[in-house]
């Protein structure tokens, strides 16, 4: 019953959120500033982790294909459809909840212990549309293009490691990664990023929105941001794959 409870706390609370705004130019300004306060202070890492876990690909199907029969360009498109369809679109999705997640739910679990959201309401002031939809509109705009640069440098550092280890030729990686390609993958990677950018905001506000206590309160909310945020990720994938790739 406890689930059942919380499951309808945040259909509430999404609601509210977006419900009609009292002043869109507001909203304006506020996304803008998510998006570059969401998305591209994630850059760093992200393009981090996405050139060395290409490299990290490269390498070990390289190392996989030792058969004479399995042909080197094989490589290419084994790293071609890893970082695509999975390492992209989830586990780059799994460490955006735990850097936005946690800084999401801590800062609003921060605003609600210190009593600023109930000053908002008692201005008036629709506090779970002000707090929560420009994170939420801003991480749906910006997650795609993260991970559109994910799958670049991903591609990129397996070409570069995979090369200069000499576990393929440039030619047959590049061919590779050419190979059979099919443009739906794409509609199906990136749908699941939109899904899991709404996932990582919607839940992350939640648990700070619902904050109470003091600052230990405000950790253990940023914890279960993460946690549960990391679970339904993996949940709606296993789910977005059965509809899109079980033919």
């Amino acid at each position: 019953m406890n689930l059942f409870f919380h499951i309808g706390r945040y259909f509430m609370l999404l609601y509210k959120v977006f419900r009609k705004p009292q002043k869109f130019s507001v909203y304006i300004r506020q996304i803008i500033f998510e998006i570059n306060n969401i998305g591209i202070s994630s850059l760093p890492i992200i393009a981090i982790i996405s050139v060395f876990m290409g490299g990290i690909i490269t390498i070990q199907a390289a190392f996989g294909f030792n058969s004479p029969w399995v042909p080197l360009y094989a490589v290419g498109f084994t790293t071609r459809e890893s970082i695509m369809l999975e390492f992209s679109p989830t586990i780059v999705c799994l460490i955006l909840a735990g850097k936005v997640g946690s800084n999401i739910a801590s800062e609003i679990g921060a605003m609600r212990i210190t009593e600023q959201i109930d000053a908002l309401e008692i201005m008036g002031i629709n506090s779970a549309g002000y707090l929560i939809f420009p994170k939420i509109a801003a991480s749906v705009f910006i997650f795609p293009f993260l991970i559109a640069l994910s799958m670049f440098l991903g591609i990129l550092g397996g070409y570069v490691m995979g090369v200069s280890a000499g576990a393929c030729s440039a030619y047959e990686y590049i061919f590779g990664i050419q190979a059979f390609f099919e443009p739906w993958k794409l509609y199906y990677s990136f749908t699941k990023v939109i899904v899991f950018a709404f996932i990582i905001t919607s839940v992350s506000a939640f648990f700070g929105y619902n904050t109470s206590g003091g600052a230990l309160e405000v950790g253990k909310s940023s914890t279960n941001a993460v946690v549960y945020s990391s679970i339904l990720i993996l949940l709606f994938s296993l789910i977005l794959t059965n509809l899109f790739l079980n033919r």
